[in-house]
């Protein structure tokens, strides 16, 4: 007996051909793992987590991104950085080229910075208070990630326990002095409106996901894979 064909739809189909085989390699936010991209449903495309690597004793930020790019094999790839990541992604798109550089829940230069980041860099603040993991401040933490469920809340506890102290404050350093003014041709940027780490007022040329906080490419995972197939299908 004939069966009738499957009604899937064409552009289903023509998404699917150009993204086989295709890999994306991710950098996860300060302290984070692999992890955090698991919700994302990329079907063709396989994802390589760069793992963070301890910093060298004064490293700066442009020898630390080096390090990280030895990881990626391909010539052209495409590369994904969320929040911190995405920062050193574009310290690797200076060194080497990038078939795509896409950055979530991130800045693309220091003018997107919020404020209060550029002045605590200035006066060096966290050179006066260095990071600790308190628990009084984990309700606080968790409304700035936009970690709302009790899985999500978990997952935070478990990034903030884990978290190599010496890397944190390195990382952080980096972070509030970082200058940079250069962006490449070829990004990507995905942000979410109630991002309360890095506000979206301060962003330009970017998506938007409506309601996405900065831990969305966890919680917003479906929104975020139907944006980047549409983008890296064209």
């Amino acid at each position: 007996m004939n069966r009738k064909p499957r009604n899937i739809p064409g552009f289903t189909v023509y998404v699917s051909l150009i993204l086989m085989n295709k890999i994306i390699y991710c950098i996860s936010g300060l302290g984070t793992d692999e992890k955090i991209f698991t919700n994302l449903q990329l079907e063709g495309c396989k994802l390589k987590h760069i793992p963070w690597l301890a910093p060298h004793k004064k490293e700066t930020l442009e020898h630390y991104a080096r390090r990280m790019a030895a990881s990626i094999q391909e010539r052209n790839a495409i590369l994904m950085g969320v929040s911190f990541g995405g920062m050193i992604g574009i310290e690797i798109a200076r060194q080497m080229p990038l078939q795509k550089l896409i950055l979530v829940s991130s800045i693309k230069s220091a003018a997107e910075m919020p404020r209060w980041m550029k002045i605590a860099g200035k006066i060096k603040l966290n050179k006066l208070i260095r990071h600790r993991n308190y628990k009084f401040t984990e309700r606080i933490n968790n409304y700035r990630l936009g970690a709302s469920t009790l899985q999500e809340k978990l997952m935070a506890r478990a990034y903030r326990q884990s978290a190599d102290r010496d890397y944190v404050n390195w990382s952080i350093d980096q972070i509030l002095n970082w200058k940079n003014t250069w962006m490449p041709e070829n990004i990507l940027h995905i942000h979410g409106d109630k991002d309360k780490v890095f506000p979206v007022k301060k962003i330009s040329n970017t998506r938007i996901i409506k309601g996405g906080t900065h831990f969305m490419v966890y919680n917003r995972a479906t929104d975020i894979s139907k944006l980047l197939k549409e983008e890296l299908a064209r």
